[in-house]
């Protein structure tokens, strides 16, 4: 698995592309079916004034109101994927976008802008009822001006294998290895808006129990304390990773964890605060010189046969260069003992 046929929107339309950029009939777009006004939009291309943004190559597309593309991808039935894309928004209102592989579905607030470039990469996860989907992008219609929608570019689907529970360490995919596609060419990581689901999570043994999203991050881009892969917490208790987890009732464990700098421009100090059933620890990061992450602890007597972990910023950190970008602490290595 990997990008869909034309998921980056380069492949050139039966007309060629026209200046007009308006996709003409439900067959416009390569690879794709298309309803509604949808626009194949070009990088530099102005409206009013404001350049859209394509986030990768020459091309993307925009939804207009109610507008929708769809591919239907080939899955295997039972199994759990995730849809990697990246979504930009045209004007500064309330911009959403569906994502669905109908039954499930869910809409994605493009209103936090995460980085200054304009344009995040997002996942969104979802298990396969049988094996012919129908992976379907549509702007649900929210806004007041026509002329706005999301742009949506980068599209991949990668099927997500459940890591096995280690003897030694309870916590499901502690390491974070196991999560989205990512695009070697995209270093902004990628975007887990809000999941409440634990068994159709694009991280798989995790939710993001919030009203924003949490970083997923990779070590060719970003300082990753161990693996190529960990999570690095947004905006405060407003983006929580948790996770239940098996325990013995009033046994007691230690909950071990790296926390580390993303090597990304975030100002400092960088707090976590870790749960772990009943107790609650903040652990600042003070690495010592020759280290980019150290290792924190928290104690705790189990309460119950599934215990809750979980993770948030402490404070809300933005990167010094442009003082707008959102960022935090990274948090990997997950274990208790």
């Amino acid at each position: 698995m990997g990008p869909v046929p034309n998921g980056d929107f380069e492949m050139t339309p039966s007309g060629g592309f026209s200046n007009e950029a308006i996709v003409d009939g439900p067959m416009g777009i390569p690879s794709w079916k298309s309803n509604g006004t949808v626009e194949l939009v070009e990088s530099g291309q102005k409206q009013g004034g404001m350049i859209l943004i394509v986030p990768q190559g020459r091309h993307a597309v925009r939804l207009g109101n109610d507008a929708e593309i769809s591919q239907q991808v080939k899955v295997e039935k039972g199994s759990i994927y995730s849809v990697t894309f990246s979504a930009a928004r045209t004007c500064a209102q309330l911009e959403s976008l569906n994502v669905s592989v109908p039954p499930a579905s869910q809409t994605i607030d493009l209103q936090t802008l995460y980085n200054v470039q304009g344009w995040d990469p997002y996942a969104w996860a979802f298990a396969a009822e049988e094996d012919d989907a129908m992976l379907v992008f549509r702007n649900p219609g929210m806004e007041d001006d026509p002329t706005c929608g999301p742009i949506i570019d980068d599209v991949a689907i990668k099927k997500l294998f459940t890591p096995d529970r280690p003897k030694d360490n309870a916590v499901m995919n502690g390491d974070f290895e196991e999560g989205p596609w990512m695009f070697a060419n995209i270093s902004l990581g990628v975007l887990l808006p809000t999941n409440l689901d634990e068994e159709t999570s694009s991280l798989p043994g995790w939710i993001v129990e919030s009203n924003r999203a949490v970083r997923y991050i990779d070590s060719y881009h970003f300082t990753v304390p161990q693996g190529k892969r960990a999570i690095e917490l947004l905006s405060g208790k407003e983006g929580i990773i948790s996770q239940m987890v098996e325990t013995s009732p009033n046994k007691p464990y230690t909950l071990t964890f790296s926390l580390g700098h993303a090597n990304d421009k975030c100002k400092q100090p960088l707090a976590v605060m870790a749960f772990a059933g009943d107790q609650a620890q903040n652990v600042h990061y003070t690495p010592n010189s020759n280290s980019t992450f150290q290792s924190a602890n928290v104690n705790f007597t189990a309460r119950a046969e599934r215990t809750r972990i979980a993770f948030y910023s402490v404070y809300y950190n933005t990167r010094t260069d442009d003082m707008s970008s959102l960022c935090g602490p990274v948090v990997d290595d997950v274990r208790y003992v």
